[in-house]
């Protein structure tokens, strides 16, 4: 692996990289050298040695006419890295303990709804994860569909085995079908809406679940996009609606 990148990989960017390179190469050097070797402005040279400074990285000493900043030992990468570390452990476990306080707060969103785009099989993926995570919490653990023939194939390409997490983790869905196919896989129910015409039915794929619902779709390109709106009076006016349909057919 390169240097550059090895650099870049611990967390530091193309200019800190610039700069901590060039004292390397000059050895101990005043700002105005190290900033001329870096090709940086010496403002910027200046407060990024500050930094490196700051994670053990550099050291500095004045002398009568100046200040010099040296490179520390390349091992102090290591040790840097180790602090690193301790950091990530210690902000772990304050999130941790601060958590139910953020979800409080990320929950209470003045009413209004937080509506999130999601692109590609890694974004309905996303999508499908979510809705598991956000069931295994509810206490009812059933949620409803208006399942697409159009789209159903792309919705569970993104992820194959979501059928087999949702029944392991006991959650049950209820599921109309708009168009033909479909099939009962276990912990579900399946109704079929039959479309009236004879031109396919055009619809999204519509997931209603834990105070959330999302709609995937097929952009210009049919490739899957996915639009989840997060709003409980939504949720409820789509469930309702689900309901009176289910007791319909």
């Amino acid at each position: 692996m390169e240097i550059p990148i090895i650099l870049k990989t611990f967390g530091l960017n193309e200019k800190e990289i610039a700069v901590y390179l060039a004292l390397i190469e000059l050895g101990p050097s005043p700002v105005r050298l190290v900033s001329a070797k870096a090709k940086v402005n010496r403002g910027t040279a200046y407060d990024i040695l500050k930094s490196l400074q700051s994670q053990g990285l550099v050291s500095f000493y004045d002398t009568k006419s100046h200040q010099n900043f040296v490179a520390e030992p390349p091992e102090k990468l290591i040790s840097a890295l180790e602090d690193k570390q301790e950091d990530l452990i210690f902000l772990k476990k304050q999130i941790q303990k601060d958590l139910p306080a953020l979800q409080s707060l990320f929950e209470k969103q003045g009413g209004k709804p937080a509506v999130k785009l999601y692109e590609g099989n890694k974004g309905i993926r996303n999508i499908l994860e979510d809705v598991l995570q956000s069931m295994a919490k509810e206490s009812q653990k059933e949620y409803y569909i208006f399942s697409s023939a159009e789209l159903r194939k792309n919705v569970y390409l993104a992820m194959p085995d979501f059928s087999k997490k949702r029944i392991k983790a006991g959650i049950k869905v209820k599921t109309i079908a708009l168009g033909e196919g479909g099939q009962l896989v276990g912990m579900d129910e399946r109704k079929w809406l039959k479309q009236s015409g004879t031109g396919k039915l055009k619809a999204t794929y519509e997931i209603i679940y834990a105070g959330k619902v999302a709609h995937i779709s097929l952009d210009n390109a049919e490739n899957p996009v996915g639009v989840v709106i997060q709003n409980e009076e939504i949720y409820q006016t789509q469930k309702m609606i689900f309901e009176f349909s289910w007791g319909k057919l």
